[in-house]
């Protein structure tokens, strides 16, 4: 990626509905160019795809939680399979430490939690030990790798 890639990615993180034109302008190119650089970028795998931000509470999920899995090493690869498939789990880490896993999961309210853990986490193949966290309030929700790469880059380490 180079100063012009770093510029369209950081354009489109703050607003993945800009127009190419927009984009191009924003950017200083032509709108093929920039077309293609976009293209390139989606290719190459550096943007996986384009999202919305929604409020889950707005969307009738009062509860976010976290849960540590301690999980079989002979099962990951099943409990990793079997975790794709639930809509509930929004996000799914291996991590390092004295977990295997870290899921980010919602629920309607401690009802629908509480469900959640005993009766679907609790049987996904080979957890051994669970470990839940639940958030009381967001404070950076939203991530800016353009910002990150630019304070790598001026910070002296490559980010890309």
């Amino acid at each position: 990626m180079d100063a012009l890639d770093r510029k369209i990615v950081a354009a489109l993180e703050a607003d993945a509905r800009i127009s190419f034109m927009a984009l191009a302008e924003q950017v200083g190119l032509s709108k093929t160019p920039c077309w293609k650089r976009v293209k390139a970028l989606e290719d190459a795998g550096i943007i996986r795809g384009y999202t919305t931000r929604l409020d889950p509470a707005k969307l009738g999920f009062g509860i976010e939680a976290f849960v540590q899995a301690s999980v079989e090493f002979e099962l990951s690869e099943a409990f990793e399979l079997a975790v794709l498939k639930e809509p509930f789990i929004l996000s799914c880490h291996a991590t390092t430490g004295e977990a295997d896993y870290l899921l980010h999961i919602v629920a309607a309210d401690m009802i629908a939690l509480d469900h959640v853990l005993r009766k679907e986490i609790s049987r996904l193949p080979g957890v051994r030990r669970t470990v839940t966290s639940m958030a009381t309030r967001e404070i950076k929700g939203a991530v800016s790798y353009s910002d990150a790469m630019r304070r790598a880059h001026g910070a002296g380490r490559l980010a890309g």
